[in-house]
């Protein structure tokens, strides 16, 4: 097994998560807003959708070298139930589920001589004799079998969760939010196993310029998506904890020190601040061929470092916020007695000023993952972002840029990264904002 920097970091992401939720297991001020949430239709399916993308992302961060590979490649999880799509390359592009490829060119016959055409795909189709007439019911046929695979799949754990539960958990299940949510599950899973189904036959989504499969390629991006959302907020959120709180409570020159800090750090163009980061990497490596001699460990370095870069420059919004908090909290009456009675200062901020404007940590973190995995995006697409090398949504898009203009027009890639792209920033931002409105306590007070 082989742990990337990144990979690490993800585990440790998840220990803490785990940790806190522990932590907060039975808390009031925290169940209250969990069963809201819990109740609302829209945020559980979000979630579902969510879950469902980390899943995926989980998968892509479990590293290894094959046992029987002679080139000494590391491939995930992900990359290993994929062969097929990752090993099944054509000589350039081919739209959605064809079998010949997108553009003509001179074929040998069988009798020598030569004709101008479109050859048939290497792996795309290629168990057709002949493509003109079983394609569309060989499409269907597989898709219809994909999905009743699927759903066999799905109804046999609701009917084995259904015996393993309690009266209780049962009379749960009934209810309308468990039913929207096991319905989303069935359709994500069925949809899902119909295209995995389909992949080894065709290409679902095409292949790009070097004949790469492109559904292959949309997946593969979700974890550095999930990626730069994550740890990206993992990095800045002590920095704009500590100094938010440490700010709005003491205020005086320490208030005034990490204003000035922030201020400037705001008045510095984040793109540049970022062009100037990845140039400094890229320098590095260069000078360190023999530390990075792996694409992937490459690859995987430069995102370590875009994510924290992004840090840097993004904790300082949420740091004004936990400082105006802050300075409002500190004139409440329990702080006021507390530091009356002799608490110590550090016993205030833990006891009373952290748990206080948690609410806005959380809610922030979620507002902000959507506005990351955009990020990356907007970064790849003028070459300041990951690595050239890695599969993101945001290098799909550049790479398009050039396949737009072509005649025909190459329009799969660039659907194929805005479908994954839109599908996990919608359900972050309507998690988002049921977040929001659970947490809020302004909002709460109202109901």
């Amino acid at each position: 097994m082989v742990v990337l920097w990144t990979d690490a970091l993800i585990y440790l992401l998840i220990v803490v998560i785990l940790a806190l939720g522990l932590h907060l297991r039975g808390k009031e001020h925290i169940k209250r807003p969990l069963q809201q949430i819990g109740r609302s239709k829209i945020g559980m399916v979000s979630l579902v959708v969510l879950l469902f993308f980390v899943l995926i992302g989980l998968l892509d961060s479990v590293h290894f070298k094959p046992t029987d590979d002679t080139k000494n490649e590391i491939i995930s999880l992900l990359d290993y139930w994929a062969t097929p799509l990752r090993e099944h390359g054509e000589k350039t592009y081919s739209a959605p589920f064809a079998t010949k490829l997108y553009s003509k060119e001179m074929i040998a016959m069988p009798d020598g001589s030569m004709q101008w055409g479109y050859p048939r795909l290497e792996f795309g189709g290629r168990h057709l004799n002949n493509p003109e007439t079983e394609k569309i019911p060989d499409i269907l046929q597989k898709a219809l079998y994909g999905l009743a695979q699927g759903a066999s799949l799905i109804v046999f754990f609701m009917l084995l969760m259904w015996g393993l539960l309690a009266e209780q958990h049962k009379r749960l299940m009934l209810s309308s939010t468990a039913k929207t949510v096991l319905a989303v599950v069935f359709v994500i899973v069925s949809f899902s196993y119909a295209l995995i189904y389909l992949s080894p036959y065709y290409h679902v989504f095409g292949t790009d310029k070097v004949g790469e499969d492109v559904f292959y390629q949309a997946v593969k991006s979700i974890r550095t998506g999930l990626v730069i959302g994550t740890l990206t907020t993992l990095i800045m959120l002590p920095m704009a904890i500590i100094f938010g709180i440490l700010a709005g409570f003491f205020r005086g020159w320490v208030d005034d020190v990490i204003q000035y800090i922030y201020t400037t750090l705001n008045s510095i163009p984040g793109v540049l601040l970022i062009a100037a980061s990845i140039l400094m990497v890229q320098v590095y490596m260069a000078s360190h061929e023999s530390d990075f001699t792996s694409v992937i460990v490459r690859a995987d370095t430069r995102l370590l470092f875009l994510c924290m870069i992004l840090g840097v420059t993004s904790w300082t919004g949420l740091c004004r916020l936990l400082r105006a908090e802050t300075l409002k909290l500190r004139e409440m009456e329990y702080v006021q007695a507390a530091s009356a009675l002799g608490v110590k200062q550090g016993a205030i901020l833990l006891r009373h000023i952290l748990p206080n404007v948690m609410h806005i940590v959380l809610i922030s973190v979620v507002l902000d993952f959507s506005s990351l995995v955009l990020a990356e995006a907007v970064l790849s697409y003028i070459n300041i972002g990951v690595d050239p090398t890695s599969y993101s949504w945001g290098n799909m898009i550049n790479g398009a840029r050039l396949e737009m203009a072509r005649e025909p027009v190459v329009w799969w890639s660039l659907t194929a990264a805005f479908v994954f792209m839109f599908a996990l920033v919608l359900a972050a931002n309507l998690f988002a904002d049921v977040v929001q409105d659970a947490f809020d306590p302004r909002r709460s007070g109202n109901e």
